[in-house]
């Protein structure tokens, strides 16, 4: 509020910034200790700019971009007429950087940047773990076709992006059955003396060891790139003269392969295709608002067919009472476009159900695609039924997520109850939200390869983006105790406190231990060491028998152990957190198992340094490969002599 003073903190230059960006104010760190709030306001110029809200901890709360940043600041900090969302992030506010830039167009990118960069806690952000999958094209002589995430390289071809690796896995199948193009690796490829089972099956041409001829196959691999470019109605007149032409010749073999793959392209156009007309690369966006929560929506259509949807689903509260449906849609979209296009080709053709953004956003969208984009908002005929699709799978998506949720809140709500967790009462529901749950596992194979898990539980959902993994040395191996003391000391010794309103921050709320008394008791050790409050720690035992629902919670303070029965939505909660952590303990484990024992063998052995190990690695496609080959396949490796060849099989078998 005007007059409110504030402490404050050092500040540095935001990252990522532009050329032409600069400080719209001297650095808080030469300010006084005390922050004043109507002071830092009237210096803040009418310029545009970007402003970045910043919390305890310097966490930051929201990044905003603005035409005239004294105006807009300031009007965070009227009495009135602030949603519960803008409010309570104000009363969080410990300092405001701003930063002016050379126009509004610059404003945009350096916001846009900071969101991606610092994913502030107020902002609508649309997170995605994962990068887009792609189906490849290699440049081989003999391509291959496979799924592909990463960047491009110029000697492929690449098709995409699919909603989902499901929808790649798909699509390469079909290839393969319809034109039997290879999908195995390239070190497979030159080291086959004899065709593979997928070319016994009818589903790969056995380019590998010539049972088809370079220039067949180079036609079969052009047929399928017109095919993914959308050029089905050319491509299949071409395969029906190809096959009269064969029937003609009496070569019959080949007529009825080529009838075989006419009639499954037209099948596979049949049940797909959208219907394009002429519409071959398209975007379907849909943005739906229901019960506080809002859901956008993708389909995507590639060479005129459609690869499928993906809903998405901002992080962060946007939804505030008395905003107008039409602002936040406006803010949301805005947000979805800005983040999901960065990176990721955009379509000459979105067809939405909401008006285009605005001018400056719209005009970076189209600079960032290198061509004219056309936005349809009202569209007719099959454009009009692809959006109503879209517009259907969203409402469901969006339902299937609002009743997780309340299932969710509930488990959440339970465990609470059960342990007699004390929440704040000014806001019994954000607490909950807040609520931080940490759990740790130990996972091992008779000692080898010790690893811990950490994963993280907020926000009524998993937090994969913060799990942690902690290699375990210098231990008896199989002591899990001591595997367990020195997870626990690893990631709480520099630890604080909670801070106030800081997600993520110092000791978590509960740290669940997966284990009994004598896991309870080596965490107990911990934290009495370190100072930290023994309470928090809750082990799961498990129960007779090792069966699910009969497990029982031990604390490490004079609580009596609980059991809270196979019904309890509380004991649910802790399940699934706990057998997240054992998943994510035993992959890792399997993993740095996997690569210890694969490359100690070679290792081992003299004269096979890293170079060499490379290479028969490459060329042989893995261990497997190095073990099934013979001395003189291991001689022809560059670098391994026949005396090293004979040592290598020596002692690997």
């Amino acid at each position: 509020m005007p007059g409110r003073r504030r402490k404050a903190a050092g500040t540095e230059p935001p990252p990522g910034a532009e050329p032409g960006v600069e400080p719209a104010t001297e650095p808080a760190a030469a300010a006084e200790a005390d922050f004043d709030v109507e002071a830092f306001l009237k210096s803040l110029p009418h310029r545009p700019g970007v402003y970045r809200m910043i919390g305890a901890g310097d966490e930051l709360l929201y990044v905003g971009k603005a035409g005239d940043l004294r105006r807009r600041v300031t009007s965070y900090f009227r009495q009135s007429g602030q949603g519960p969302r803008i409010a309570r992030m104000v009363s969080q506010v410990k300092r405001i950087d701003a930063s002016v830039t050379r126009s509004e167009a610059e404003a945009l990118l350096l916001e846009n940047n900071l969101i991606k960069t610092g994913q502030p806690r107020y902002n609508i952000v649309f997170r995605d773990d994962k990068s887009y999958p792609f189906l490849k094209i290699s440049g081989h002589p003999s391509p291959r076709i496979s799924s592909y995430r990463g960047a491009v390289d110029k000697r492929h071809l690449y098709f995409g992006p699919y909603p989902s690796a499901g929808a790649v896995r798909e699509t390469v199948q079909l290839l393969e059955r319809t034109f039997q193009l290879r999908t195995c690796t390239d070190a497979v490829f030159a080291n086959r003396s004899r065709p593979c089972l997928l070319h016994q099956i009818g589903r790969c041409s056995a380019p590998c060891v010539g049972r088809i001829a370079p220039d067949d196959y180079a036609r079969d691999v052009d047929s399928a790139v017109r095919f993914l470019r959308g050029g089905h109605a050319e491509l299949l007149r071409e395969i029906e003269d190809r096959m009269h032409a064969a029937a003609e010749d009496l070569r019959f073999e080949e007529a009825a392969a080529l009838r075989d793959r006419l009639s499954l392209l037209a099948k596979v156009m049949h049940q797909q295709t959208m219907e394009s007309a002429g519409d071959a690369e398209v975007d379907i966006l849909v943005l739906v608002l229901e019960g506080g929560r809002a859901c956008v929506n993708l389909a995507l259509v590639r060479g005129g067919r459609h690869l499928g949807d993906k809903a998405y689903f901002p992080a962060g509260a946007w939804s505030d009472a008395g905003r107008a449906a039409e602002e936040l849609r406006a803010e949301l979209l805005e947000a979805f476009v800005l983040q999901h296009y960065d990176g990721v080709a955009m379509p000459p053709l979105l067809i939405a159900n909401v008006p285009a953004p605005a001018p400056l956003v719209f005009a970076l969208l189209q600079e960032r695609a290198g061509h004219a984009v056309q936005w349809v908002a009202a569209p007719q005929g099959t454009r009009r039924r692809w959006l109503e699709l879209a517009e259907n799978n969203a409402q469901i998506a969006l339902a299937r997520a609002l009743s997780e949720e309340g299932s969710q809140r509930g488990r959440t709500r339970a465990l609470v109850d059960a342990l007699r967790l004390e929440l704040a009462e000014e806001d019994p529901e954000a607490a909950l939200a807040a609520l931080r749950i940490e759990c740790f596992d130990i996972s091992h194979t008779s000692g080898e390869a010790t690893q811990a898990s950490c994963v993280v539980y907020q926000q009524h959902a998993m937090q994969p983006r913060q799990y942690r993994r902690f290699n375990i040395a210098g231990i008896t191996p199989g002591d899990d105790y001591a595997a367990m003391r020195q997870v626990l000391a690893r990631r709480y010794r520099d630890a604080r406190e909670p801070l106030e309103g800081v997600a993520g921050m110092g000791i978590p709320d509960v740290v669940l231990i997966d284990g009994g008394k004598g896991q309870v008791s080596a965490a107990r050790e911990v934290f009495l060491d370190l100072g930290l409050d023994a309470a928090r720690i809750v082990g799961v035992a498990k129960g007779e028998q090792r069966r699910v629902g009969l497990e029982t919670l031990v604390f490490a303070d004079d609580r009596e152990p609980v059991v809270l029965g196979r019904d309890s939505a509380g004991l649910m909660l802790v399940a699934q957190i706990r057998d997240e952590a054992h998943r994510f303990a035993i992959t890792g484990m399997r993993a740095r198992r996997a690569k210890v024992r694969n490359t100690s063998r070679l290792e081992d052995i003299e004269g096979v340094g890293p170079r060499r190990r490379q290479k028969l690695l490459a060329r042989f496609g893995g261990m497997r490969g190095i073990m099934a080959a013979g001395v003189d396949d291991l001689a022809a490796v560059e670098g391994i002599s026949r005396a090293l060849a004979q040592e290598i099989y020596r002692r690997l078998h």
